[in-house]
């Protein structure tokens, strides 16, 4: 029996999220663990890098699975590209070392956050984009993100408060750049809670329009209170950019 290795591409927006759904087959994990038990013949069980909220996006999600079969890795990838709906694209796929596991063998990931900040809606990007009309102070997000770095309890910048493990994790970097009308945000760490990245980031664009402060930021932290951080950004400006082995 082999252990596979495989890349995906998606666009969210239909879907109800990566993980499987026991009263819905309308997911990313649930599309693609159907075709390939179809390609194969036996039932499939994938285990992807991390769970994408619904709505949100992937550019480079990783998964892994076994199974035991005589096509090869290229015959399988290209019946899998046949099988997928045209929003999720099968780009690689390889034989994996037998103990690679997709989540627990990951070191980190980039996830980028697109904001576009203009009164004027941008149509063809809307379902990528979250669109913030006022003016945002970049220097000042930049700022507070800089307090976010490093190795924290996030249980302010999480969404469920009933997990019981550990929400430490490590923030490598928060780039905050302007490409024009847009405001792009790629955070980079060794892990991320429920929700952690649209909140950072719904957090960071209430400092941005002035409605908190760096030191708000900073308090909320230590606070490790959900109520002191800023807003739950919405999910399509979110794409998951690059997982790490």
């Amino acid at each position: 029996m082999n252990n596979y290795k495989l890349t995906l591409s998606y666009d969210g927006t239909r879907y109800r999220g990566w993980q499987r759904q026991g009263n819905t087959g309308n997911t990313i994990q649930a599309r693609v663990e159907g075709a390939l038990s179809r390609i194969l013949g036996q039932s499939v069980e994938v285990s992807g890098s991390g769970r994408t909220d619904a709505g949100a996006h992937a550019r480079m999600q990783v998964v892994s699975f076994r199974a035991e079969t005589e096509l090869t890795a290229p015959e399988i990838l290209s019946r899998l590209r046949c099988a997928l709906p045209e929003d999720i694209a099968a780009n690689d796929l390889t034989i994996a070392a037998p103990r690679f596991h997709a989540r627990l063998s990951c070191i980190g990931k980039t996830y980028i956050y697109r904001v576009q900040n203009s009164q004027v809606q941008n149509v063809f990007e809307r379902k990528y984009m979250y669109r913030v009309s006022e003016a945002l102070d970049i220097g000042a997000m930049e700022s507070a993100a800089k307090i976010l770095l490093g190795e924290h309890d996030f249980t302010a910048f999480r969404s469920n408060k009933r997990m019981k493990k550990s929400a430490v994790r490590r923030i490598d970097a928060i780039d905050i750049t302007r490409l024009g009308d847009e405001v792009r945000f790629a955070v980079s760490g060794n892990g991320f809670l429920y929700n952690m990245v649209r909140i950072i980031v719904g957090t960071l664009l209430e400092v941005g329009a002035g409605r908190m402060t760096a030191e708000d930021v900073r308090f909320a932290l230590e606070s490790k209170s959900r109520e002191n951080a800023g807003p739950t950004a919405p999910a399509q400006g979110l794409c998951l950019w690059e997982v790490f082995y």
